[in-house]
Order: structure tokens, then sequence, then C-alpha cells
């Protein structure tokens, strides 16, 4: 599907590591190279023609992402550098001021590390609890289990939608509704669900959500926070600078922005939020149901070839995501990865920044194969060939 637009991929390579990052199509490339050639101005700052483009443009992406994900106003949408940034700047600059001693929040172990690290911090900072929702036998998170985890001190939950090992999709719509009942706000990791299947924020009541363009054919270095409006007018910037105060004083006094650019401080990479913007429009013609669709047949493909390998392990058959994570009995993943490459296949080896998920999966190191709308039935055939070879383990040797 649609892999003339991405040159890369005429060297030959088979690329299963969708779940780190996606290949880039021509229509980013020439976005921000026009950036660079054309009207290279700074975002919000000048008044002359190519400033002013800049200005329209940049928040024309704005309202792309607005209407990607349904948000009710393109103040909601707030341009960072990741996820991993955005996840910060919500939990420092709104929970950070908004949880008490012993208030608890909720995540999983098999949470990234930016969905877990920065509420650690919060948890010796402020004195909170960050406590699990216990995962199924298939390493799934269900809304029994979480209601089995909830009690009167539980004031946040804060989980990915889709996990980026075991690649479960979360009945997030079911957890929000019952989160709200009891008063709890929900913060959810879009990075790994965003870019293949319809998020509505409306239509699940989500109150804080997060994605990165990198993980959906965009540029490195462009995130993105959706909050809910009154959320937002409560949370505090905590990076400071020029583009989001709108006037200070000698004697200290200052007033900073509204939303949304009273958390955009900087200069902004304002290229790729432009080209995202070329790139929100490019899935918008594929379909994101579309991609979904793609990847659920691409893997029930993979899952069926895979099992006739000889020696394989598979974690997460059951997961509805396109994401596999194997290993070959007595191969360590990393081994398994670079054996992979000798045949130009790409996948990730290790933990994946989930370190804790070894709890539960009971082994630290996987080997991921995540697909995208490019991927084929034909590169999954090649990469099974590869895993056959009778003299794997020699050639790893």
């Amino acid at each position: 599907m649609n892999r003339e637009d991405f040159p890369i991929l005429k060297k030959d390579i088979i690329y299963f590591d969708n779940g780190a990052t996606t290949l880039k199509p021509l229509v980013l490339s020439k976005a921000v190279n026009e950036y660079y050639n054309e009207y290279s101005a700074n975002a919000h700052r000048g008044d002359y023609d190519i400033s002013v483009l800049v200005d329209n443009k940049y928040e024309n992406t704005r309202n792309l992402v607005k209407e990607f994900i349904n948000a009710k106003k393109s103040a909601e949408i707030i341009f960072t550098s990741g996820a991993t940034d955005s996840l910060n700047k919500i939990i420092f600059g709104y929970f950070k001021n908004y949880l008490k001693e012993n208030d608890e929040v909720l995540i999983t172990k098999s949470e990234h590390a930016s969905n877990v690290l920065p509420w650690f911090e919060l948890e010796d900072n402020i004195n909170i609890k960050v406590k699990y929702i216990e995962l199924t036998k298939d390493l799934k998170v269900t809304l029994e289990n979480v209601k089995k985890a909830v009690n009167e001190h539980t004031k946040v939950i804060s989980i990915a939608h889709v996990t980026n090992v075991v690649g479960d999709i979360r009945p997030i719509k079911k957890i929000i509704e019952f989160a709200h009942k009891n008063g709890i706000l929900v913060l959810i990791d879009g990075a790994q669900s965003v870019p293949h299947i319809k998020v509505d924020v409306q239509g699940y009541d989500i109150d804080f959500l997060v994605f990165s363009a990198h993980k959906m054919c965009g540029p490195t270095g462009v995130g993105v926070i959706y909050g809910k409006e009154k959320l937002l007018n409560k949370m505090k910037p905590i990076i400071f600078g020029g583009g989001m105060n709108s006037s200070f004083e000698s004697d200290h006094s200052r007033v900073y922005n509204e939303i949304p650019h009273k958390f955009e401080a900087g200069t902004p990479n304002i290229a790729g939020v432009i080209a995202f913007g070329e790139i929100v429009k490019y899935l918008n013609k594929i379909g994101i149901n579309n991609i979904h669709k793609h990847e659920v047949e691409l893997k029930k493909y993979a899952l069926e070839k895979l099992k006739s390998v000889k020696d394989i392990i598979i974690y997460n058959e059951t997961s509805e995501s396109g994401i596999i994570a194997i290993n070959i009995k007595d191969i360590f993943a990393q081994d398994l990865a670079i054996y992979l490459n000798k045949y130009n296949i790409c996948v990730r080896a290790g933990n994946h920044c989930a370190k804790i998920l070894k709890d539960d999966l009971k082994i630290k190191n996987t080997c991921r194969i995540s697909f995208y709308f490019y991927n084929t039935f034909e590169e999954i055939d090649k990469l099974v060939e590869a895993l056959k070879n009778p003299n794997i383990k020699n050639e790893i040797i």
C-alpha cells in the first residue's frame, strides 16, 4: 500500500520496526524543503509576508490534528518535541499541582518508560503512590482488573491505548467511563494507537492524550498534547521563555499567554510541524481504518507462517494490533536481530523501553515485529524463510 511514496524501500530493505519509528514518504521531505528554501521565517514573531505564511501553515497543522483526533477546539492541541516531552509536561505541569500526598496513580507494568519514570519521580517529589493494574495471563488490561486496582485514593489512571511490546488494544472507552464515575482522571499514551486506529478524544471522553509524529510517517522532534480545555487552563508551563508570555516587567510581574501558546516556549520545530500537517492529510487520504485493516491481515498471515518455524516463541498471539513479539529458543534476541539484518530485515530487539514488563513476561528481551501500511505479505514470507534456515544457530554463533 503506497510503497512508491517511500524512496527508502527502493533499497530492498524489509522494515518491520514501525513500533520504534515509521518510514517517511516523499511528501514529508518536500514540505520540509519548501519551508527551509522558500519561506524560512520564525513562527508567531513577524509581521511580514513570509512570517505570516509560516503562522498560517503552523496553525493549519494544529487544526488538522484537531480534526484527526476529533478534539473540540484547536486550542486543545499543543505541539511538543514528542510523546515523552508531552507526558512530562502533563505530569509535572498539571498532576504535580493536582495530586496530594498519598493519592494513588495507576499504571501497568507494560507501559513505556516515558509513562513510568515521570510518575516515579513525582512519587519521590510529592509522596504520591504509584501502583499497578494487574495484567491478565495474556498480558492484557481488562476493565475488571482496573476495578480491582481502584480504591478511594485513586486519582489518576495513566496507560497506553496500545502497548509497544504486547500490542494489546486496551478498552479505554469503558475504562474512562468507569474512571470518571469515580472522579478519576485518565491520561492516555497514544503513541502506538493514533497512527494505527481511529482515536476520537470526544467520543472516548479522554482527559489527556499524547502521541508522536515520527510514529505516523511524520518528522522526528514533533509531538502532541491533547487536553480538555478546562484542564489545560489549570496546567502550568514547566518551560519558560519567548513565545509563551504576553508581558513581563522589572518588578518580576509577568503575564503568560493563553492555551495553546502558553506551553510552546521558544522556537519550535517549525518545519516539522508544518510538514506534519501534510502527513495528516496523507494519512487521511489512505484512511486510518484501511491502515488498521491491512495491519490486522498482515498479523494474521504472519502468525500462521511463524508457527511453522522451529523453536519459535510467540508472546502475544492474541493481541489486536500489528505488533508481534517473538524469540527463538536458545538464541539471544539481539543476536537474532543481527542475523535478520544479513537479509536486510529490520526488527527491534531488547526490552523496548518497557523494562518492568519482565515481571509478567518472564523474560527481559524479545524481538519485535511491527507492521505499517506499506508492509507486504511477501516481506513476511522472506522473514519466515530466514527464520527457517536450518543453519540459523550456526550462522549466529
